[in-house]
């Protein structure tokens, strides 16, 4: 994309930024990001592009998870290493239940920044500047606290950088062994309401049995000991994300050094909008939310836009449209995919169309809900004759109770014993494990009726 700068999303019309008070400040903040080295390379770009195409063939599946939005208070290195660890005993199970390979992408490393429903708020009649994310504000309900601050973005970008540094380490430094996560997987099984998983948790042991007396173990095989992880994040701070981004030696072609995958939101989809324009032209894999007011139209728009040369990988459309929506509004969505002949990866994020407030005034998603929405998203992918392709989660390893229900049985009474999202509830870990042993039985069923209609 020769003609392409990546300062030109300035041009086009924003929404979901902050205006900042002090210019030469945010001038001298960006001008410092753009002298430090990304946060990541494009040879991990394009192979992150390469496997996601891989899962929109059905060759692989997609599990993207974490954080609702990352938080600068909550960060240590014992949740990092919670939420990798679910999100490596969700892909096992799933790889199971595909038989294909699991492309692990967190949502980390990057996911400091929230569109908001309004651009205030009002708290005993005091009304302030809505709160968008730790890279931007501060949670406080104080006039000082909501006012944008530039210097946030370098707090982000060193929290980023040591994020990834540590999920490098686990990745290949032996805490990815397969026999060991499923090992902690087994610890779930024995929970008497888990019981229904433990026949899944034992064939996975039997083929791991099967493989050791075979004399496929981690010490011979390098691959059993070590992970692809990948990072991602909204691409909503244009300012952040245009200081980030480099142009690759190697393809020259522009890469979005703040994290493997970008997307843009349900509420910045503007196809003449500052979010689609700087998205069309980093070589970044790109996610794109397809909420129930994406009209056919402007998707063929948005994908002639974000892939103009139709590369598998590129484009991932992440539905995200509420339990009992589904069927309305998908299978006119995956028509105008099939009308373009569109390479896409089609996801399902169940978690943004579900939130409710609960009896006792906190946010929730009821897990039940976030369930259905995932099987009805397998559903119109079987009657249309698509691939479902991956799943988005907002998640932690933490033992927080935000959403509803689960084999825990979390109840709206129980939500304020560890409520801790800063925007948005999140699956515990025990819900996370329990979904991907239910999206794994999604999957066999999948390729059972894919099996048969080959045949």
């Amino acid at each position: 994309m020769a003609d392409w700068q990546k300062s030109d999303w300035r041009a086009k019309p924003r929404i979901q930024m902050p205006d900042y008070m002090d210019d030469a400040e945010l001038k001298a903040v960006e001008a410092k990001l753009a002298s430090y080295p990304p946060l990541v390379f494009a040879g991990e770009a394009r192979r992150l592009k390469a496997q996601l195409g891989a899962a929109s063939r059905g060759e692989a599946f997609l599990l993207q998870g974490g954080d609702c939005a990352e938080s600068f208070e909550q960060f240590s290195a014992d949740g990092i290493r919670d939420t990798f660890k679910v999100m490596l005993q969700m892909a096992m199970v799933l790889t199971y239940g595909a038989k294909v390979p699991v492309v692990k992408v967190g949502r980390m490393a990057g996911q400091f920044a929230k569109p908001r429903s309004a651009p205030t708020e009002t708290v005993d009649g005091v009304e302030l500047p809505s709160y968008r994310g730790d890279i931007i504000n501060e949670l406080a309900f104080t006039s000082g606290s909501r006012i944008p601050n530039p210097n946030k973005m370098l707090q982000a970008y060193t929290q980023a950088a040591a994020t990834l540094n540590l999920l490098r380490a686990f990745s290949t430094g032996g805490y990815a062994d397969v026999h060991q996560v499923h090992s902690w997987t087994l610890g779930f099984t024995e929970g008497e309401k888990a019981t229904k998983y433990r026949d899944m948790a034992n064939r996975i042991s039997d083929t791991l049995d099967f493989m050791k007396a075979a004399g496929v173990t981690s010490d011979r095989l390098h691959s059993l000991q070590t992970v692809d992880f990948y990072t991602s994040h909204e691409s909503l701070l244009l300012e952040y994300e245009e200081a980030l981004t480099r142009l690759d030696s190697t393809s020259g072609k522009w890469l979005a050094g703040s994290g493997h995958m970008i997307w843009i939101g349900d509420r910045t989809r503007q196809p003449d909008g500052a979010h689609v324009e700087f998205a069309r032209g980093v070589q970044n894999p790109i996610g794109l939310k397809c909420g129930p007011t994406t009209s056919a139209e402007d998707l063929k728009v948005l994908m002639e836009k974000l892939n103009p040369e139709n590369e598998a990988g590129r484009l991932t459309l992440i539905a995200r449209f509420g339990a009992g929506n589904v069927g309305d509004h998908l299978p006119r969505l995956v028509k105008a995919v099939q009308e373009e002949g569109a390479n896409v990866l089609w996801t399902c994020d169940p978690m943004h169309g579900n939130t409710i407030k609960s009896a006792t005034g906190y946010k929730t998603r009821p897990f039940d809900s976030v369930l259905r929405e995932v099987r009805e998203f397998f559903g119109v992918h079987k009657a249309e004759g698509t691939i479902p392709g991956g799943v988005h989660f907002e998640m932690t390893g933490q033992d927080v109770t935000e959403c509803t229900g689960g084999v825990r049985a979390v109840t709206e009474e129980d939500l304020s014993a560890r409520y801790h999202t800063a925007c948005d509830p999140r699956l515990n870990a025990s819900q996370s494990l329990e979904l991907a042993f239910l999206v794994a039985e999604e999957l066999s069923n999948r390729d059972q009726a894919q099996a048969a209609k080959a045949v």
